[in-house]
């Protein structure tokens, strides 16, 4: 369970798994507030819309209009799809359900079908935000001849729930597999939003949203560490950041020397033509002297000056650990 994740015990009669007694749903609880997730600016947009259409549902009544009904969240793992379905729950004051569709998926199909239907008319009784997690399960299980006429007859009943949902409730689903999706599926639902890899401005706020407090003690190294997490997803970011604070406070250890550390790291990973674009970024990004970033990359202190300049900074090079 992530740090921030707040798990709420399944009420009285909420569907379970009839063989294991156990739960059918996961319940997240973010009505006492959460941040507003780190996304691009036009799929907040498109996210704020679907909140903002059930806090104003009497406006769109008035107009013969319903809010939308359903939303299919899809882009790879670690992009925030989990979270950006907790942050609508809880700005339209609801906890979040999740039905995983990959740990709910039975080797008796018809035992799955029994499942999601009880879960489907528990949430729809209670008017509840229910998030399908990982939708393609269903397409991936197709592979297996044996199965492929209960596994038609699963995701018709799933397209006849997401044709039936009631705008009462709201009805997501995640996906890291777009194109295991039946395309009959993708068209029943009302908003289709697409998260895709971070980019340097999200990676620059997630940076300083999770440094939080010991912020001011990183923040001459700020530049630097986003160059080094370039290409990561955010939840990767955080955890990386989460632990150079760690270190920060319980080895004593320096700021700018953990950040040095993790863009040596970065680039030993690196081909020549990458390292050398690496540096001459951390040059231009005015954070480092030349001689610290020649130190971590290899790269030469006169391409430096060549493509960046003369460094702004004087310092010596850091220590490699």
């Amino acid at each position: 369970m992530r740090h921030d994740e707040k798990r709420l015990p399944p009420p009285s009669g909420m569907p379970v798994d009839i063989d294991s007694n156990l739960s059918l749903i996961r319940i997240f609880d973010d009505l006492g507030g959460m941040q507003t997730p780190i996304l691009p600016a036009a799929l907040l947009d498109q996210i704020t819309a679907i909140t903002q259409e059930r806090l104003e549902r009497d406006r769109l009544a008035d107009h013969g209009l319903p809010p939308s009904r359903s939303a299919i969240l899809v882009g790879p793992p670690g992009v925030g799809k989990t979270l950006s379905a907790r942050w609508i729950a809880a700005r339209i004051g609801k906890p979040l359900w999740v039905l995983d569709l990959t740990t709910v998926m039975s080797s008796l199909l018809g035992k799955t079908g029994n499942n999601l239907r009880r879960v489907f008319d528990y949430a729809k009784e209670h008017e509840a935000v229910l998030l399908l997690d990982e939708i393609d399960a269903i397409a991936k299980r197709r592979s297996d001849e044996s199965d492929v006429g209960e596994l038609k007859r699963l995701v018709t009943a799933i397209l006849q729930e997401v044709d039936a949902w009631p705008d009462t409730g709201l009805l997501l689903a995640a996906t890291n597999h777009p194109d295991l999706i039946d395309p009959a599926l993708w068209r029943r639902f009302d908003v289709v939003l697409n998260f895709g890899p971070a980019q340097a401005a999200d990676i620059e706020a997630a940076v300083r949203r999770y440094l939080d407090q010991d912020l001011p003690a990183f923040e001459p190294w700020v530049g630097m560490l986003c160059f080094s997490l370039q290409g990561q997803s955010l939840s990767e970011v955080e955890r990386t950041v989460i632990g150079l604070r760690r270190q920060a406070i319980l080895s004593n250890a320096d700021a700018g020397q953990l950040v040095a550390n993790l863009a040596a790291r970065k680039s030993d990973g690196m081909d020549k033509s990458g390292r050398r674009d690496l540096a001459i970024s951390l040059a231009r990004s005015g954070t480092m002297s030349h001689n610290q970033i020649s130190d971590l990359t290899g790269v030469a202190r006169d391409t430096l000056r060549k493509y960046a300049g003369p460094s702004p900074i004087k310092g010596r090079g850091f220590k490699r650990g």
